[in-house]
């Protein structure tokens, strides 16, 4: 079985799921950091030459790898859910787990990544806290259509969440 972690960009599904991979003895997976390595270009570069189509199509594609995977935590892009065959996929092969964070909370995340600039291209016009609120008060069904369960990410740790979501698998 596979542990899919969803959300938000910065809502620390790439540390978190270090940390459970790590901790429960499972190899992690970073979709966007597959798709850096495998056409040589950080996230924003993609989406800038080859657009957010594209981008999607791809992502697809190595979601759909991943899916083939086992024991494995796979951190997700932020937009995976928006197509539904990757939900399904992933459904197939393992637990989808949704870290839900505020606005609040991944605007302050995003300000203190020093990689937002490459691995977060903009995804509307609107200005940074605009795109924040509205993008995700937009996914946020899409979050919990796809999650078997959430975990709140908001102000706690990783080692928090970690045990939040180690604690909830072993129920």
């Amino acid at each position: 079985m596979n542990i899919f972690l969803i959300g938000y960009r910065c809502s620390g599904k790439t540390s978190v799921g270090k940390s459970v991979a790590k901790k429960l003895g499972l190899s992690f997976f970073d979709t966007d950091l597959e798709l850096v390595k495998e056409h040589g270009m950080n996230i924003s570069e993609i989406v800038s030459r080859r657009g957010w189509n594209i981008f999607r199509e791809m992502e697809k594609a190595v979601i759909k790898r991943a899916c083939a995977f086992n024991d494995y935590v796979v951190a997700t892009g932020g937009g995976a859910v928006l197509n539904i065959e990757n939900v399904k996929h992933m459904k197939k092969s393992g637990v989808l787990i949704w870290l839900k964070a505020t606005p609040e909370t991944i605007k302050k995340r995003i300000l203190q990544d020093k990689n937002t600039k490459d691995f977060r291209p903009a995804l509307t016009s609107k200005g940074f806290v605009e795109e924040i609120e509205g993008t995700l008060l937009s996914r946020n069904q899409y979050y919990e259509n796809a999650m078997d369960f959430y975990i709140d990410a908001n102000s706690v740790g990783i080692n928090e969440v970690c045990n939040a979501i180690v604690n909830k698998l072993s129920v």
